[in-house]
């Protein structure tokens, strides 16, 4: 059988983990990943005839996934609602010892 003392020690230990994951996930924004080396240059896409009045190109990027840089082609998009008119584009940043994504956005 399991005494009072151990209880409160797997509780608090417990308690301990669930903050720490927190704060760390605090800690990075949203929306950011980190690469190891700079992205390649951005690749020039061809843009077609919007498929309606309403849709707004959204640039392709390089993502970062299993180590290595990968191409993401940029489509058409309706903006969400309709007070979104225009597409920030999201932009690779170097901090702290590598290159962080920010995630594009409606504005």
């Amino acid at each position: 059988m399991i005494n009072r003392t151990k209880i409160l020690q797997r509780w608090r230990l417990a308690a301990l983990l669930t903050v720490t994951a927190a704060c760390s996930a605090r800690m990075a924004p949203a929306g950011v990943s980190l690469a190891i080396r700079r992205p390649p240059p951005v690749r020039v896409e061809v843009i077609g005839n919007a498929p309606g009045p309403r849709y707004v190109w959204v640039p392709g990027h390089h993502a970062w996934q299993g180590g290595d840089y990968v191409w993401t082609g940029g489509a058409w998009q309706l903006p969400p609602e309709i007070r979104f008119r225009r597409w920030e584009s999201g932009h690779w940043v170097e901090a702290r010892g590598g290159w962080y994504w920010v995630d594009g956005r409606w504005r």
